[in-house]
């Protein structure tokens, strides 16, 4: 950095005014915590762009003078990728105001929007024009598209419309330079050599700021149906899920594991739930069906009920009768999140795995960690339509904090060693950041290692953004 802060407080403030640039601590102590509630370092200044140009001449001027930035959105990561740097001050380019949708195309079902639009917005957009944009994330009244990309979310709609890598047509992005590159095209079908939109998404800003998108849009369902279901054990879950994608086919939207250990969190979290069923369950699915045509969906999941019972898959279930009762079901899952909270420090983490494989997976992990730590809960549940698992963990509550951090660290090492055997990722969805650094890297081959950084070095060769973040910074 070849430039004081006041040089730099006084150039964003010519350009944007005073109430796009944040300088006081009080004021800016809302953009050095995430959702996880970790904090590391102050920001040198925040910056509140109001658009894409204006991006652009606060990242070209960082470029010329060397000063260190970092994008940040709706602050709901969970691995601290967003948050400033704790040794090397950054700048924070905030994008809560760059949040306007720019257009919508139902014909062609796209819309465009600014990378700061809250996901949640989007989808109102959508629903305005009787189109529907299927990510579903528990966050999604406060995250931002622009983070979404950054992080290739997936949420709960994985299933039935794939990752964020599959709803996007075209991006806008701030290269690390300053430069503007324009490739918001609305082609459902474009072959043209290298898809450079696809090295942006899941970067987590580390190539660039996100700054527009085209997303792809479908058609709205028109009815849905919401059931819970009590199985016998995990493999009878992944039974049932396979019975479900022969007997719902693409209209499967959402396909959850629920243990009992989880619901009862999710129950201690928000006392206004009840038990959705008369007994106790040693493991539930929560799914969700949707159709825009006329379908039975009642009949559909009738006879995956009478299946999943003669098949000794099903033991108890219950259907939702109205959006009421299904939006009830569905707080379990969003309630049991909430409840790891409450209980202070756990492991959190958010692997995939083959399908196959995800039964046999979850007996060994479980056994693994119940040798080590007898008293520690395991709080493990997840996306099992796309293999992805929250295999998280409570440690003895009669632990102080340092011995329950050492404690989690040593069993999430010994957790990502299955998962490695399994040939699964430590990371489905959040990302990889700062706190999942250390594992991905140990999981790279030389090779992998070696094309990763040339990315980097070859689009940010100053190290100047998001430095730190799934790579080391350089010195």
């Amino acid at each position: 950095m070849n430039i004081d802060q006041n040089t730099l407080s006084a150039f964003l403030t010519e350009l944007m005014g005073e109430s796009g640039v944040i300088s006081e601590t009080a004021d800016t102590s809302r953009y050095t915590t995430d959702w996880s509630g970790e904090r590391l370092g102050e920001p040198l200044l925040v910056a509140r762009p109001r658009s894409t140009q204006e991006v652009a001449a606060i990242v070209g001027f960082c470029h010329r003078h060397q000063v260190p930035m970092v994008a940040q959105g709706g602050h709901t990561g969970l691995v601290g990728g967003a948050l400033p740097d704790a040794e090397r001050p950054e700048l924070v380019i905030s994008l809560e105001r760059l949040n306007r949708i720019r257009d919508i195309d139902p014909l062609n079902f796209t819309l465009s929007v600014d990378s700061g639009c809250v996901l949640q917005t989007i989808k109102d957009a959508a629903a305005e024009s009787d189109c529907d944009f299927p990510l579903s994330l528990g966050a999604q009244g406060s995250c931002q598209i622009g983070g979404n990309i950054a992080t290739n979310a997936g949420g709960l709609n994985v299933l039935r419309f794939g990752m964020m890598r599959q709803l996007v047509l075209g991006l806008e992005v701030v290269l690390p330079d300053g430069r503007i590159w324009n490739g918001m095209h609305a082609l459902h079908k474009d072959n043209r050599g290298y898809d450079l939109k696809q090295l942006f998404i899941g970067a987590e800003g580390t190539l660039g700021i996100v700054t527009g998108a085209m997303l792809k849009l479908f058609p709205k369902p028109e009815t849905s149906r919401t059931a819970l279901v009590a199985v016998p054990d995990v493999s009878a879950a992944l039974a049932l899920y396979a019975q479900a994608r022969r007997s719902c086919c693409d209209l499967l939207c959402a396909f959850e594991l629920i243990p009992r250990a989880c619901l009862e969190l999710a129950l201690e979290a928000a006392p206004s739930l009840s038990d959705p069923l008369e007994s106790a369950y040693p493991v539930y699915v929560l799914f969700e069906v949707a159709a825009s045509g006329p379908v039975d969906l009642d009949a559909m999941i009738e006879h995956l009920f009478e299946k999943g019972m003669e098949d000794g898959h099903v033991l108890d279930g219950v259907l939702a009768a109205n959006d009421t009762q299904a939006n009830r079901l569905w707080q379990i899952r969003e309630y049991m999140v909430e409840g790891q909270q409450h209980r202070g420090e756990h492991l959190r983490t958010d692997i995939s795995l083959p399908i196959s494989s995800l039964s046999e997976f979850y007996d060994e992990a479980s056994r693994a960690m119940i040798a080590r730590s007898p008293d520690t809960e395991i709080i493990a549940y997840g996306h099992i339509g796309d293999g992805n698992l929250h295999f998280n963990l409570l440690p003895p509550p009669d632990l102080d904090l340092a011995a329950k951090q050492a404690l989690l660290h040593e069993l999430e090492g010994e957790l990502f060693a299955i998962v490695e055997r399994y040939q699964g990722s430590i990371s489905a969805e959040h990302g990889i950041g700062r706190v999942k650094q250390a594992p991905f890297l140990d999981g790279l081959s030389d090779l992998e290692r070696e094309l990763i950084t040339g990315l980097k070095t070859l689009f940010d060769p100053d190290d100047l953004m998001a430095a730190g973040r799934i790579l080391p910074r350089r010195a």
